[in-house]
């Protein structure tokens, strides 16, 4: 489960925490978690969405935590980029990336949590109510607010 599971639950648990220490700790968290209360997994679900249930509760558990708000660090996204022919290309691919990714993680926590879930794990809206336990028209609110959000960002960063 760690081999094909780990880094996605850590990169989902970045999205959260911003932080790539405390991601770490919340991604062995969550496989001890897992571990210990396996036999309590009812299969009405895949395991992936269980395990992403999981890393969306300990992650919003720690934003409610007192460590949480007594410190709060950023460390910027590292997007790993794909192979790019040329120079120009690879700097404009990177830096579209980035700014795609700071902008995202910039949006309110409920925004961020959905768009990364359906964008970026490629996750339905069926499968992300099941994540987050929430009504499968919230999710579709919370996707269309989080674009609306994204295009003012873009629409006020090109009349800089």
């Amino acid at each position: 489960m760690i081999d094909a599971m780990g880094t996605k639950v850590m990169r989902l648990a970045f999205t959260y925490v911003k932080d790539e220490k405390i991601s770490e700790d919340i991604t062995q968290e969550v496989f001890l978690r897992c571990y210990k209360h396996i036999d309590q997994f009812r299969g009405d679900a895949s395991i992936k969405t269980w395990i992403y249930t999981i890393t969306a509760n300990l992650c919003k558990d720690y934003l409610r935590s007192w460590s949480y708000r007594r410190l709060f660090t950023f460390e910027r996204l590292d997007i790993e980029s794909t192979s790019i022919t040329s120079v120009l290309d690879y700097v404009l691919d990177t830096y579209e990336k980035r700014n795609l990714a700071n902008a995202v993680l910039q949006l309110p926590i409920k925004y961020r949590e959905v768009i990364i879930l359906h964008y970026y794990e490629d996750y339905s809206v069926h499968e992300i109510k099941d994540i987050l336990q929430l009504n499968e028209d919230t999710i579709r609110t919370r996707l269309r607010r989080a674009r609306e959000k994204l295009k003012l960002h873009y629409s006020k960063e090109r009349l800089d």
